[in-house]
């Protein structure tokens, strides 16, 4: 399902607290007021047939024709009871222990292993999302377009995604972050900028799956920022003319606590919390859904991708995100104009401010060279050449203009 619309993520029921800083990273902690009893999420090595944690890349079958290689590092399985009753955390259900079985085909991105329990990858069913991004290609046969666009859409496509435990300072932050009574969450940033967004059920759920974060997928820019930005400590600022007892110290500094969240919540984490563009359910779960969303992919913006478990009012139980790079960004926004003018590159063109010359190449220089014909092609690279060697005759050395022939 795909929601009217845009729509903002709803964080509400989640409080910020003040964040930890230890080099690039920027750890901001979302602590619940009202943890979620009847959801339950934990991290899974096997399921039912097959184990899904491993640190080779796997294959992962989107249908018996369909499916892509990547790094799968954990699934998170959800359990949730549907009359509203707490859901049994991992480890005291009743029942013999499973036999680990060690396999590398994965079946699908989210499976249901019984009536209250579903296994999914995390951050896999946004990648495939943003993979399969308009990917059966041109709804009509414009002539442009190669004989590969026309029977395979985009297919094959790739994008690149770095290990947490390869992104700079994130596995030391994580073993010195002082986890919150009541933190159901996470805001990662990197070089003040914001990186990836976790969210669970409950705290339980947070103490369990804390460690998994140096397993994930991270985006380009969060690996660069890592390296070369590091974060800035905000200070606490307390007007000492307002203190005069350890309660007027007391009332300042839980001033500054609203502050600091206040700051986190609306000017750091905006560009987050504005960008489901695209909402689409995978599968219910009693009262709950989970979802993938894509962004707008609008220019000079953050663009995320991720996942999301609501229950039946759009409350947030669960969030995690990936953060496109500024090049994934811009792929998906050309395909997003490209679809929305039916594939036509002189409509797409005429939209975008330019010609069909120059929007064909820079198609290329995005990676969809192979989606036009090598004729075509080859047309607007001289198309391009004759402009500006026209554009060079009309120039004289001392920077004036020749007068027209």
């Amino acid at each position: 399902m795909t929601g009217p619309g845009r729509s903002r993520l709803d964080l509400s029921g989640l409080d910020t607290r003040p964040a930890q800083i230890w080099g690039a990273m920027r750890l901001v902690p979302l602590v619940r007021r009202e943890p979620i009893e009847d959801l339950r999420l934990h991290a899974a090595m096997w399921d039912d047939d097959e184990v899904v944690y491993d640190d080779d890349p796997a294959t992962v079958s989107l249908s018996h024709r369909t499916g892509y290689t990547a790094y799968v590092p954990h699934a998170f399985v959800a359990s949730w009871t549907d009359d509203g009753t707490p859901a049994a955390a991992y480890g005291t259900q009743l029942g013999e222990p499973r036999r680990q079985m060690y396999v590398r085909t994965r079946r699908r991105e989210a499976r249901h292993a019984n009536k209250n329990r579903l296994r999914f990858l995390p951050l896999h069913l946004a990648v495939e999302g943003f993979l399969a991004l308009h990917f059966g290609g041109p709804v009509i046969v414009w002539e442009e377009w190669s004989r590969l666009a026309i029977a395979h859409g985009l297919s094959p496509r790739a994008e690149d995604a770095y290990l947490g435990a390869y992104v700079r300072g994130l596995d030391d932050a994580l073993k010195v972050f002082e986890i919150h009574p009541y933190q159901c969450g996470l805001l990662l940033y990197t070089g003040d900028t914001l990186a990836a967004a976790f969210v669970v059920p409950h705290p339980d759920d947070y103490r369990a799956l804390h460690p998994t974060l140096v397993h994930d997928l991270y985006g380009e820019l969060v690996y660069d920022h890592a390296l070369f930005y590091p974060a800035r400590d905000f200070l606490a600022e307390i007007d000492d003319t307002e203190v005069s007892s350890l309660a007027d110290l007391r009332a300042e500094a839980v001033r500054q606590e609203r502050e600091w969240a206040r700051f986190h919540d609306t000017v750091m984490a905006d560009g987050l919390l504005r960008a489901p563009a695209k909402v689409e359910g995978v599968a219910r779960m009693g009262r709950f859904t989970l979802n993938r969303f894509l962004p707008a992919f609008e220019r000079k913006t953050e663009n995320h991708i991720g996942e999301t478990i609501t229950d039946e009012l759009g409350r947030l139980a669960y969030l995690k995100t990936f953060r496109l790079s500024e090049a994934q960004s811009r792929r998906g926004h050309l395909l997003s104009v490209l679809a929305a003018h039916d594939w036509s590159l002189p409509d797409t063109a005429a939209a975008l401010g330019t010609d069909p010359a120059a929007f064909g190449l820079r198609l290329e220089r995005a990676g969809f060279g192979h989606l036009l014909r090598q004729d075509v092609l080859d047309g607007y690279r001289r198309a391009r050449a004759e402009r500006l060697s026209g554009r060079s005759r009309r120039t004289r050395p001392d920077g004036g203009t020749s007068p027209p022939a």
